[in-house]
């Protein structure tokens, strides 16, 4: 598959999942020297997709349009990437998604579940295909794909490079409020269930204040943001920044930072892929240990250290 000069790689999951396709697109630039990347995402995931580098063009899916005005939209994007491609690369094991790689390139790879009863199809129409395994990290998973075009893949780059100029920004504003280091606290997600109670926030606010360490509590613009923003303790080391840093302002905050307190968000994506110390409400593989424990551990300082 050498003479290959344009590639389609479809990612329509979360940020943390088309943040984490950064050692793909790498890889595949560098091997592929003089192709063009393209990629296709969920419209709610644009932001962070702007920050891949070698992109040439994102393709956008909708999900909102999809409630609206379903199959003038499938008509457009599938227009826009029929045979299209040398090669196809899918990173989702969804039907549509799959879909779309059949559709957009002359070869097609594609993650596909391991039940046999809805993949046995997409065994016989894909070019290649790779078993999406659950237990694995999703950055593991998209590096399948390398192995069956047997490309190398011993550099792994996990985050996207940030300018001088928004780090020196970042820099300057903490030096502003006297701020050197740091622990981040995210305290809000996309979605209600992910965000942590008030109280037990509060409680483990309360106890984090008495480090000495300065805390900043990150967030959006956004109707949940704003609420948690209006409602936070005032405490002497804890730092409001929510709604004060653009993403790629939020990367280069994390770079900073000793360390990640909070959701499963991307936000924590971001600081696993720079490596933090990650204190998290999750169940997987980039799990440090679950915010409840954090609140009674009574050797908080070491953790953070």
């Amino acid at each position: 598959m050498k003479k290959i000069k344009k590639i389609l790689i479809i990612i329509q999951r979360s940020n943390g999942d088309v943040l984490f396709s950064l050692s793909l697109i790498n890889a595949l630039y560098e091997y592929y020297q003089y192709a063009q990347i393209d990629i296709l995402v969920n419209d709610d995931t644009f932001a962070i997709a702007k920050l891949l580098p070698h992109v040439n063009f994102i393709h956008q899916f909708s999900y909102q349009k999809k409630r609206n005005n379903r199959w003038q939209q499938e008509k457009i994007l599938v227009k826009s990437i029929f045979k299209k491609y040398d090669l196809s690369i899918n990173l989702t094991a969804s039907d549509r998604s799959i879909f779309y790689a059949l559709f957009a390139g002359k070869k097609s790879i594609s993650a596909i579940a391991k039940n046999h009863e809805s993949s046995w199809w997409k065994k016989l129409l894909l070019s290649h295909y790779y078993y999406f395994d659950t237990t694995k990290h999703i950055l593991l998973n998209n590096l399948q794909s390398l192995d069956i075009l047997k490309i190398n893949h011993n550099n792994i780059q996990q985050s996207p490079s940030i300018s001088d100029s928004v780090i020196a920004k970042i820099k300057n504003k903490l030096d502003g409020e006297g701020v050197k280091d740091f622990i981040i606290f995210h305290p809000s997600a996309q979605y209600n269930y992910k965000i942590y109670p008030r109280h037990l926030r509060d409680e483990l606010l309360t106890k984090l204040n008495t480090l000495g360490v300065p805390v900043l509590i990150t967030g959006c613009n956004n109707k949940i943001d704003t609420e948690i923003r209006s409602t936070l303790p005032n405490l002497d080391n804890i730092f409001n920044w929510i709604g004060e840093t653009t993403l790629e302002e939020c990367f280069a905050l994390s770079r900073l930072s000793s360390a990640y307190i909070g959701m499963d968000t991307l936000n924590m994506h971001i600081a696993a892929s720079q490596n933090k110390r990650i204190f998290a409400n999750v169940d997987h593989g980039l799990l440090r240990i679950k915010l409840d424990h954090l609140i009674k551990c009574k050797n908080i300082h070491k953790l953070l250290q």
